[in-house]
């Protein structure tokens, strides 16, 4: 009886690391990576790439944030690479993701929001859906680092009309 499991076992195995190695292959492949070579030493096939439009309808375009990154060119602007690394700085910046986070009826945008602080300066930037999820984010902020002491350059996201 021993045998007979300890076989099944081993079938089932070989089975399961056949068929993901399969998958990982044609994975690879839709998305135009070297492969590896499958179980028949057959390499040389080319995969065809799945369209993006399956549907039917038209591909949204790329996002363009463009006149974003400009903004955060300017040696003026905090950008988060210029998060200062003292304790005070990073608890504060800690404490309000923290608040943001907790709150669920904020939506992703806002959970998503940077939060750049220098020397006790704490600057909002990033996209929010609406005027009252600016108001939410800005009233956290200042909870934790004090009413004067928050910049927000936070702005309200365009609703999208399906």
């Amino acid at each position: 009886m021993k045998v007979v499991y300890r076989t099944a076992v081993r079938t089932f195995l070989c089975t399961c690391l056949l068929l993901g190695s399969v998958a990982v292959a044609r994975a690879q492949a839709t998305t135009g990576q070297q492969s590896a070579p499958s179980p028949d030493n057959t390499t040389d096939q080319q995969a065809t790439p799945i369209p993006d439009n399956t549907t039917g309808q038209q591909a949204a375009p790329a996002p363009d944030n463009t006149k974003v990154n400009e903004r955060d060119r300017s040696a003026d602007e905090p950008t988060a690479d210029q998060q200062k690394d003292n304790r005070s700085d990073r608890d504060i910046t800690q404490q309000i993701r923290q608040s943001i986070m907790k709150d669920r009826s904020l939506s992703t945008y806002a959970h998503n929001v940077k939060i750049i602080t220098q020397n006790g300066q704490v600057t909002l930037k990033g996209p929010v859906q609406s005027e009252e999820e600016k108001k939410t984010v800005e009233i956290k902020a200042m909870e934790v680092a004090g009413h004067k002491k928050v910049t927000s350059e936070l702005n309200i996201k365009p609703q999208q009309n399906n």
